[in-house]
């Protein structure tokens, strides 16, 4: 069973939300959504008939002279360069401006980060959150036991992983950062002002950092995504709300989406130097680089993209830091033969393709060194929507699901996720979006634990300290006696969920 996903990020839609009585009516409610074009204003800077471009040369010596007098001589205007890996981010109205790049020597690779031109074309709202009355938060506060925050009750999801138990021994180090590298984050909420850390916090869209104030907030019509997977994370324990997966460390918000919700391979790139260069543990990507949901290595254009968000991903794991990924929302085995996408490019106009997803990658969920989370509901079962493939899977956290199909023990009353919404606001949502911060969360903790291991050593102890969770077979999670997807590998090694599920427990007492 496939799961409804016509572009959005790795969040499925939010059927529900909740906010105190003085909170805004309604937010968006997917990682890509847009308010319509004319509610927006125009971009003022970009040549409507302008792309962006990455050119990746030899890292560690800057642009070579002859690379940027041909980048100059082909059209393009060099917008920020990335030395340390080679990385030029360039932005050209030239339609051969790739092709002749390429021919220049010491270029590597270069290609087209979009289909679309600058600005790219708007998308649609997918709807809007029911936020809670007043009398359905004093209920669920009623219902809080001593200790919790006053919305703890509704996630299933912490003692799913043992975070409650953990949060006995250890809140995590407010020395260890985690980096949000999504649609922004609303650092004003009072669950994550109190861990945010503005020092590591960027608006990266254009692909060059832009650190004014607030940049890395999202508008007030732009997606949420990014401000709900901070609240999973970092959300305080300060008896407001709800309770983080790790909430004594640090969390910054690394803003990488336009305000139409495409991420973009520049932006991307600036998002992971960034986070390199400003201290950052983990960090946590909840989304796909735009405009190809699987990127062919033998098409140049998206050879390039592979090729820089690959080295801007390694550099940050070098630089210290622990990349984890979410898996997708699209039911596929990422280790199949062969995949049909059908959405890509998002950007302008999609097409029906056939990819080999060994050698056509999402990224940065299939690059090397990427921690790759599966999604779980509240039964601990695969989530009906989540991608798998053994091999491919790390391991697994919970995600939600509906309702329906993995229905939570009370007094949680929803199989979806809470997380914070921008403007004071709780909220629920769904995808292997919301389970890689669960494992974000986890891999901070581990990094409390042990402050001067590396991310390999985090990374190991995460997928050690994983408990083991066998296929589920046959897998009919709608029960209608058709199976959904086939599990495959051992208990401890499978392509449902990987190692198995992210611990907290052990991540603050081993």
């Amino acid at each position: 069973m496939t799961a409804s996903h016509p572009r959005h990020r790795r969040a499925l839609v939010i059927p529900a939300g909740m906010a105190m009585a003085t909170a805004l009516a309604f937010l968006p409610n997917t990682a890509a959504t847009a308010a319509p074009a004319a509610d927006r204003p125009a971009a003022a800077t970009a040549d409507a008939t302008s792309l962006s471009y990455v050119v990746n040369v030899r890292g560690g010596h800057g642009v070579p002279a002859h690379v940027k007098k041909a980048i100059g001589e082909a059209g393009g205007t060099i917008v920020t360069s990335y030395d340390k890996i080679g990385v030029i981010v360039v932005h050209a109205s030239n339609p051969d401006f790739a092709k002749t790049v390429r021919a220049v020597r010491g270029v590597q690779s270069a290609g087209a980060t979009r289909t679309a031109p600058l600005p790219s074309a708007a998308t649609t709202d997918m709807g809007t959150p029911r936020v809670l009355s007043a009398s359905e938060v004093a209920d669920a506060e009623a219902e809080a036991a001593e200790g919790q925050d006053p919305l703890q009750g509704l996630q299933w999801d912490l003692p799913a992983i043992k975070a409650d138990q953990a949060h006995e021994k250890s809140l995590g180090s407010s020395k260890v950062t985690v980096a949000v590298i999504d649609t922004g984050v609303d650092d004003t909420h009072p669950d994550i002002a109190p861990n945010f850390d503005r020092a590591a916090s960027v608006n990266c869209v254009s692909g060059k950092p832009d650190t004014s104030d607030g940049a890395w907030r999202p508008s007030a019509s732009e997606s949420p995504h990014g401000t709900h997977v901070a609240g999973e994370i970092a959300a305080a324990k300060n008896g407001v709300g709800m309770t983080g997966v790790a909430p004594g460390v640090k969390v910054s918000g690394i803003k990488v989406s336009n305000p139409d919700g495409f991420f973009y391979t520049e932006a991307v790139v600036c998002g992971f130097m960034w986070a390199a260069e400003h201290g950052v543990d983990v960090t946590n990507n909840s989304y796909y680089t735009d405009p190809w949901y699987f990127n062919c290595t033998n098409d140049p254009d998206q050879k390039a993209l592979v090729e820089a968000v690959t080295r801007a991903s390694g550099y940050a794991e070098r630089k210290g830091a622990v990349n984890v990924a979410a898996a997708g929302n699209e039911n596929y085995d990422l280790a199949a033969d062969e995949i049909t996408d059908p959405v890509s490019p998002n950007d302008s106009t999609p097409s029906d393709r056939v990819i080999d997803p060994s050698e056509c990658l999402d990224i940065p969920t299939q690059l090397p060194g990427v921690v790759t989370v599966a999604a779980t509901g509240a039964k601990g079962l695969k989530s009906s929507f989540s991608n798998h493939g053994r091999g491919v899977i790390d391991i697994a956290a919970p995600g939600g699901d509906s309702t329906a199909y993995q229905k939570p023990e009370p007094p949680a009353t929803s199989g979806l996720i809470l997380g914070t919404m921008p403007g004071g606001t709780w909220g629920y949502m769904a995808g292997t979006s919301m389970a890689s911060p669960h494992v974000a969360g986890v891999a901070a903790l581990i990094k409390s634990t042990h402050p001067y291991a590396s991310p390999a050593l985090v990374k190991a102890l995460l997928y050690a300290q994983a408990d083991a969770t066998a296929c589920t077979d046959p897998y009919d999670i709608d029960g209608d006696g058709k199976v959904d997807a086939v599990c495959e590998g051992p208990k401890n090694r499978n392509s449902f969920y990987g190692w198995g599920m992210a611990d907290a427990l052990d991540a603050v007492t081993r």
